[in-house]
């Protein structure tokens, strides 16, 4: 009998059964807003593709049995009432599925095949195993029966449209067992090394070790933890193709890739106790960097874009970051960051400032990571504040860099860049109540009731006071039950599920969060911490999530979500420690929805959009 399997349970259906290193996950999302009622072995080679579908059958009729599909870190189970399938990560690239009472079905998920798309399926006399190579992935899929028998094979060096696949029923003894492996050309036969168990046991540990390192700091007050911890351990890939070292993609679902500014919060979250990981993160869109200093906008398995940016918040990362990592950087890294930020950085002073202008500008809203954000109705190339604001903060991490390497003349221009950037800031977009944008190529400035507006928040104690109390007022405005809509709820524009038109987001959180407590509404950063950790806690790691409901929304597995819990869970735990100890003053945690700078009590979206 397996096991009892140990760690946080999930469903499948939210969260991809997979490990970390492998490329593969086990799944019924297939794509975007496509569910299959069988789980697929669905790869991320070359795309998001499902190559093979895994059917638990009736032993007795060879028919699809009704089971139950459960899932812990290390153990993935469907349970009927004539028995039960076991499927376990034995490597990154191979998984171990064992049965008894059930027999299984492992077949192509693609029904046709040409020359060009499909899967075509043999089974390879070198062996004996079965094989499907496939055209999406470029990557071969070898079947190798340990136990049991083979009981059909269908569609074997079959061309056209056509099943194929086989199936494996219990031997003599009751069970059976096969290794899946995912692979390029071809090596040496399987050969077992352990049994299910020892393999079952090895993946749980594996997973246990990560999150003891991750968040030792977990207790009943970070539920979640555990479960952040696997999101974001099950979706690191090695290094293959385009990815250039060990990454965390957002998603094994569809969000399938490492955008520009999403891996910052995973390094930022790693860097405490997986420093060089964490060190990956950061640099990986930066070993893409183009010939202007540009990063891209996305880097995957097969491919690099570079048709959009994305926003310069990596001057404000890397000072987190060193300041989380257990140990200094070395003057060679602190040398590579500086070069590559200085790149970056100069990218928008010079690319992005059109003749005359000292603001710099996005030519569409995907630059700035917040794609359909209302800032960007009047016209998608725009001059936005908070452009300006990260790319300030970069400056100023830029300066200090310079100071620490010896390079005080650059110092002294990269903070003098700074002060101008945030003086024209404040001359051009402040208009006493919030920021504004305007055209790139000029026009007249227009507000929105967007967060986007807000966001020069991140600048902390840089603002004059008066501009962040009125800031801090007016993202208090945005927080509902559940946490920051990006946009106001009030707003003739607001969409419960409109992307950046209402739902809450994480790395929006974060920023504004450590934005507020450093220009000194630490209650208000407090309450807004407390809000996105309990929606977390509640509706999981969602891309994003309803404003107003709290359910989560598009891809439901997305590791910056869950980094950034486990970032402000982290920060709140050492807060809490030094209250205990006397070093800070505790922070209370309220679940209404105080006017917590005034100390009063108001209703939700009070205030004006």
């Amino acid at each position: 009998m397996t096991a009892a399997p140990t760690g946080p349970p999930f469903s499948v259906h939210d969260i991809p059964f997979s490990t970390h290193g492998s490329w593969f996950g086990i799944s019924p999302v297939l794509a975007e807003k496509t569910r299959a009622e069988d789980l697929h072995v669905v790869s991320h080679q070359n795309g998001m593709h499902a190559v093979l579908r895994l059917i638990p059958l009736d032993a007795a009729t060879g028919d699809r049995a009704e089971t139950h599909v459960e899932a812990t870190p290390g153990l993935l189970s469907w349970t009927g009432t004539g028995g039960r399938v076991d499927l376990a990560y034995e490597s990154p690239d191979t998984v171990r599925v064992q049965g008894t009472g059930l027999g299984f079905g492992i077949s192509a998920a693609a029904h046709a095949l040409t020359p060009f798309s499909g899967t075509y399926f043999y089974r390879d006399p070198v062996d004996g195993a079965h094989t499907f190579t496939s055209y999406q992935t470029g990557r071969r899929y070898r079947i190798t029966v340990l136990t049991g028998t083979v009981a059909e094979v269908y569609g074997s060096q079959a061309l056209g449209a056509g099943e194929r696949g086989l199936t494996v029923t219990a031997g003599a003894d009751g069970s059976w067992e096969v290794a899946v492996e995912e692979l390029d050309s071809a090596r040496m036969p399987y050969r077992s090394r352990a049994g299910f168990g020892e393999v079952m046991e090895s993946a749980r540990q594996s997973f246990a070790q990560f999150a003891d390192t991750v968040a030792p700091w977990r207790s009943t007050a970070a539920p979640a933890a555990e479960l952040a911890a696997y999101v974001v351990w099950s979706a690191t890939v090695r290094p293959a193709g385009l990815v250039t070292r060990p990454a965390v993609l957002m998603s094994k679902h569809w969000m399938d890739k490492v955008w520009s500014w999403d891996h910052c919060f995973n390094a930022l979250a790693l860097a405490p106790s997986c420093p060089d990981l964490a060190w990956d993160q950061f640099s990986l869109p930066f070993d893409h960097q183009d010939e202007s200093g540009a990063l891209p906008d996305s880097v995957t398995h097969s491919e690099v874009l570079y048709n959009f940016v994305k926003p310069p918040i990596h001057g404000w990362a890397f000072g987190h970051l060193r300041r989380r990592l257990p140990e200094p950087l070395t003057t060679a890294r602190l040398t590579e960051a500086y070069d590559r930020l200085s790149r970056w950085t100069d990218f928008w002073l010079t690319a992005r400032r059109a003749p005359g202008a000292t603001l710099p500008h996005y030519q569409h809203g995907n630059d700035s990571g917040w794609d359909n954000a209302t800032t960007f109705d009047p016209g998608r190339l725009a001059v936005t504040s908070d452009l300006t604001a990260t790319l300030i903060l970069q400056l100023d991490e830029l300066a200090r860099l310079a100071d620490e390497l010896g390079l005080p003349d650059d110092a002294r221009r990269r903070t003098e860049t700074a002060d101008a950037l945030q003086a024209a800031l404040l001359d051009e977009l402040w208009d006493g109540e919030r920021f504004l944008s305007r055209p790139a190529g000029g026009g007249t400035p227009t507000r929105s009731a967007s967060l986007l507006d807000l966001m020069p928040i991140v600048l902390g104690d840089r603002l004059p006071v008066d501009v962040s109390d009125r800031l801090a007022e007016r993202i208090e405005a945005h927080l509902t039950a559940y946490g920051l809509a990006t946009e106001h709820p009030g707003s003739p524009h607001y969409e419960p599920d409109g992307y950046w038109r209402g739902p809450i987001w994480a790395p929006a959180t974060v920023l504004v969060e450590d934005g507020l407590r450093r220009a000194g509404h630490e209650l208000l950063a407090d309450e807004i911490s407390a809000r996105f950790r309990a929606l977390c806690e509640t509706y999981g790691f969602a891309e994003n999530f309803d404003a107003l409901t709290g359910q989560g929304l598009r891809d439901r597995a997305y590791t910056w979500t869950a980094s950034s819990y486990l970032l402000l869970a982290r920060d709140h735990h050492l807060r809490e420690a030094d209250a205990q100890v006397g070093a800070t003053v505790a922070r209370p945690r309220a679940t209404t929805h105080p006017d917590v700078r005034h100390g009063g009590r108001r209703s939700n979206n009070q205030a004006r959009p």
